[in-house]
C-alpha cells in the first residue's frame, strides 16, 4: 500500500491530521463502529471525564484495530463526535500523543453534538483503517 498526505498547507500538522489521504494499491479496508467510553462488558465508564472517556475509546479503538490485524499506524480516517468541542479540545493532546508516536496524521472531522447514545458519553471516535 502507498500513502500520500495531502495538505496544502501546514498548520493542520499543529493539530495532528491530514487534510487527505490518498491510497494506492490498499489491499483491505477496514470501517469501524465509533469506539466510545465502554468497557469490555459493555459497562460505560468514566461519565463526566472527557480526558478518561477519549483514553477508553482510543484504547478500545486499538482492540478492534487488532483483533483485525490492523494497528494505529493503518487509520487513514478518524471522525470524532463530541458533546462538547471546546472541551475536547483541552484534551486533544491525548489524540495527539497516541497517534504521533506511531506517524498516524489521519484525515479527520471533528463535529458537535446534542448528545451520543448514553447521555453519560461524551465522545465517540470512529476510525477508518486501510492495509
Amino acid at each position: 500500500m502507498e500513502r500520500q498526505l495531502i495538505n496544502p498547507w501546514d498548520w493542520q500538522d499543529e493539530m495532528g491530521y491530514s487534510q487527505a489521504i490518498e491510497i494506492s494499491h490498499g489491499e483491505r479496508v477496514l470501517y469501524c463502529s465509533g469506539q466510545t467510553s465502554i468497557d469490555a462488558e459493555g459497562n460505560r465508564v468514566h461519565p463526566d471525564d472527557m480526558r478518561a472517556q477519549i483514553i477508553q475509546a482510543l484504547d478500545n479503538i486499538e482492540r478492534v484495530l487488532t483483533e483485525a490485524n490492523f494497528d494505529l499506524t493503518d487509520v487513514v480516517r478518524l471522525d470524532c463526535y463530541a458533546t462538547d468541542v471546546d472541551l475536547c479540545f483541552e484534551h486533544w493532546d491525548v489524540i495527539m500523543d497516541r497517534l504521533a508516536p506511531v506517524e498516524c496524521q489521519p484525515a479527520c472531522t471533528l463535529l458537535g453534538v446534542e448528545r451520543l447514545a448514553f447521555p453519560e458519553l461524551l465522545i465517540e471516535i470512529e476510525p477508518t483503517a486501510v492495509k
